[in-house]
C-alpha cells in the first residue's frame, strides 16, 4: 500500500513538471482557432454564471477567454496570456469549455448577449504572450 501511495505521488509530481514545461513551450506560438463568444447569462452558463470552470469570478469588462480541452493539453492553461487577431489587448485563460469542442476559444463578452451576438463564429490566430 505504501509503495502505491509513493507511486501515486510520484506520477502526480511528474505530471505536474510536464504542464509547466509545455506551458513554457508555447510562449510566443500562434495557432488558428475558431472563436465564438457567450456571456455571464444562466441559460449560456450554469446556475452561477459569474463563476469560472476554476473559480474565477468574471466581472463585465474582463478580458477573458475561455479554451477547448484540447488547448488545455497543449499547454495553454489557466492564467495564459494570449493575443487575438483582430481584438486589442491581452486576454486571459479563465475558463474551459465543454469536451466536445476542439481548436476553439470563447470570448467572455459579460452581459452584452447582443455583442456576443454580433461577434458569431470566426476564425482568429490566437499568439500566446505567457504562460
Amino acid at each position: 500500500m505504501k509503495q502505491a501511495i509513493i507511486g501515486f505521488l510520484l506520477a502526480v509530481t511528474m505530471l505536474g513538471w510536464g504542464t509547466s514545461a509545455l506551458a513554457s513551450s508555447m510562449k510566443g506560438k500562434s495557432l488558428k482557432v475558431t472563436a465564438t463568444a457567450y456571456n455571464s447569462v444562466r441559460a449560456q452558463t450554469n446556475a452561477n454564471p459569474s463563476i469560472a470552470a476554476w473559480g474565477d469570478r468574471l466581472k463585465p469588462g474582463m478580458k477573458v477567454i475561455a479554451v477547448s480541452r484540447d488547448l488545455l493539453r497543449m499547454g495553454i492553461g489557466h492564467g495564459t496570456k494570449v493575443k487575438i487577431s483582430g481584438l486589442p489587448g491581452e486576454y486571459v485563460v479563465l475558463d474551459k469549455m465543454n469536451k466536445r469542442w476542439t481548436r476553439k476559444i470563447d470570448i467572455y463578452m459579460g452581459k452584452d448577449i447582443q455583442a456576443a451576438k454580433n461577434w458569431g463564429r470566426r476564425s482568429v490566430t490566437i499568439t500566446v504572450i505567457d504562460s
